[in-house]
């Protein structure tokens, strides 16, 4: 009897043995077989690791004296990896508390049998700092919250220069894009590379991440002193003459920096999904308009630098004149009789002008005109910009009527940017520079700045000067003295364009403008002054010209430009 349990006592230590053998054979094989092996670090990686791409900060914007115009401030996306959820109840409560989630939308994201479950982006600096003490504390347990940090664009200026600058907005794919302005002309500068890489789901803990390639920093030739000023000169302006719109661009006219440029209605770019702006786009680069009277700047010219006329021709003004069957008239109706070309620029005279361009003829006007650059693009470094519209003998919209409106600026489109360039050249002797607002760029440890570009030589520096000075001349006897700047001598013309419709012009709706320069000696700066819809005065000479001197007076101050008798006495000096 013994004998038989000793015997199965064996047995059953044999088989028990064997069983045990077996195992530890398994063991080994899960362990140490290649196969195994990367099955168990596959699933390992798949539920701690997440694959994603990796942007660098975007580069920073600067002013021209490197003041701050746009940044990057740090929110977070909140999400949750349901493995390491240890504390369901801490969690649910601690989100829903915080961040105002439902708790049934937390719930379901634990259950979730995804690796990882997006909750919200983005959440506030504020938000995710306060769900960080939270995790590093012992009152709660947040494991299996995730926080990712990512970069969100600010504007310290908020809506100073928001035209100029765009904005910034994620699109479908989850990264940065610029969006016009300087946003969006150097979108791939300031993004910098992204790299894809891995991170690891380990909430709270300082992950060592690839290093994508950074987005260099621009300094704009913008001045932020002289963009406030006038950005405020025309907020006043649009109060003060009932505008509905308008725009200002200062430009140094030697070197075609852009200086300051505003439009409006205007908008904050931080804000442009609460406060989306009517309209995005710089109407200073991207809108056009029938310029009127500050056209006849280029028309005059030309042809002084075709040698058809002098400052001294005569001219017998009767009021009217015909072109290609059409009666054009003066902008009052009147006849002023004999006057000069200087007497036709101080009165403004739609009759003069028209007879000018057809003393030039369409060959010569017109070529002129090309290489002003009317009907094309400056090329400018900001987005979206807009050529207008020359339209051309041969064309099928062209008439032979159009050569004389065309002169003084009517039938033709032209954006504000474009007009301020072409009369730059008479501004700065003949030569028209490449009008753009980067100064220079800085990317790491290079550094690199803008090439000042000649854009075109449309007339010759003797035209260049004697129009100044006829120009100067023309708004101290009178057309234009509202744009008088005391201590300092400038040149310029107003403008007031009929607002085209349907059916034909609108009568009672204009457009008030004003393009000057000076010191007439030393010209430093070119500005542009342009009233939408004015209701207190339909006259470029009531609205725009008093707005420009209002300007010029402050300019110069920023400038650092000295009266003309103080500059004239220190160069005497020198």
């Amino acid at each position: 009897m013994l004998d038989t349990i000793y015997v199965r006592l064996r047995l059953v230590l044999i088989a028990f043995a064997a069983f045990t053998v077996l195992v530890l054979v398994q063991l080994l094989r899960v362990d140490f077989g290649a196969k195994n092996v990367d099955y168990f670090t596959g699933l390992s990686k798949e539920i701690s690791q997440l694959s994603r791409d990796f942007e660098p900060d975007r580069g920073h914007i600067y002013d021209r004296s490197g003041e701050l115009l746009a940044t990057n401030d740090v929110q977070y996306e909140l999400g949750i990896s349901p493995p390491y959820v240890v504390d369901q109840p801490d969690v649910v409560n601690t989100l829903t508390e915080l961040v105002g989630l439902s708790p049934s939308v937390i719930e379901d994201a634990i259950s979730s049998d995804k690796v990882y479950v997006l909750l919200q982006r983005p959440v506030s600096a504020e938000i995710g700092a306060a769900i960080k003490r939270l995790a590093d504390s012992d009152d709660v347990n947040l494991g299996g919250v995730d926080l990712t940090p990512y970069s969100l664009r600010t504007y310290p200026g908020a809506q100073v220069a928001g035209q100029l600058l765009g904005f910034v907005a994620y699109n479908s794919d989850g990264a940065q894009v610029g969006y016009f302005g300087v946003e969006g002309f150097y979108n791939s500068l300031l993004a910098g590379r992204p790299v894809h890489g891995t991170t690891e789901i380990v909430p709270f803990d300082v992950q060592l991440e690839p290093s994508p390639d950074q987005g260099a920093d621009l300094y704009l030739t913008i001045d932020r002193d002289i963009q406030f000023l006038v950005e405020n000169t025309l907020s006043s302006a649009m109060a003060q003459y009932g505008a509905e719109g308008g725009s200002i661009i200062v430009m140094n006219p030697r070197s075609g920096e852009l200086l300051g440029m505003a439009s409006w209605p205007s908008f904050d770019p931080n804000n442009y999904v609460e406060a989306p702006p009517s309209n995005p786009a710089n109407p200073a680069v991207s809108g056009q308009f029938e310029p009127g009277s500050t056209f006849k700047i280029l028309t005059m010219a030309a042809a002084l630098d075709a040698g058809t006329v002098t400052p001294n021709t005569p001219f017998m003004d009767t009021g009217s004149v015909e072109v290609g069957g059409i009666l054009i008239n003066n902008w009052n109706g009147g006849a002023w009789g004999p006057v000069d070309m200087l007497g036709c620029m101080q009165h403004s005279l739609n009759v003069c002008l028209a007879s000018i361009a057809t003393w030039l003829g369409p060959t010569n006007f017109y070529n002129y005109m090309q290489a002003f650059g009317i009907g094309h693009l400056t090329n400018v470094d900001l987005a979206a910009e807009t050529s207008g519209h020359l339209k051309l003998p041969g064309d099928g919209d062209w008439f032979d009527s159009d050569l004389g409106t065309n002169s003084f600026g009517q039938g033709v489109a032209v954006s504000p940017l474009q007009l301020i360039t072409a009369v730059s050249a008479v501004a700065n002797g003949g030569v028209m520079m490449q009008p753009h607002i980067l100064a220079r760029v800085t990317d790491g440890d290079s550094n690199h700045v803008t090439q000042q570009q000649v854009l075109g030589r449309p007339i010759r520096p003797e035209t260049a000067a004697t129009l100044t000075q006829m120009l100067a001349q023309s708004l101290e006897l009178g057309e234009g003295s509202e744009a008088l700047v005391p201590g300092y001598r400038v040149a310029g013309k107003t403008g007031t364009a009929q607002i085209p419709t349907p059916g034909g012009y609108d009568e009672n709706d204009t457009i008030g403008s004003f393009i000057g320069w000076g010191p007439v000696d030393d010209p430093q700066f070119i500005v542009l002054v342009k009233l939408d819809r004015p209701s207190s005065s339909i006259w470029g000479s009531e609205t725009a010209a008093p707005v420009f001197s209002q300007l010029v007076q402050r300019l110069v101050v920023l400038m650092e430009i000295p009266p003309d008798n103080v500059r004239q006495a220190l160069q005497a000096g020198n």
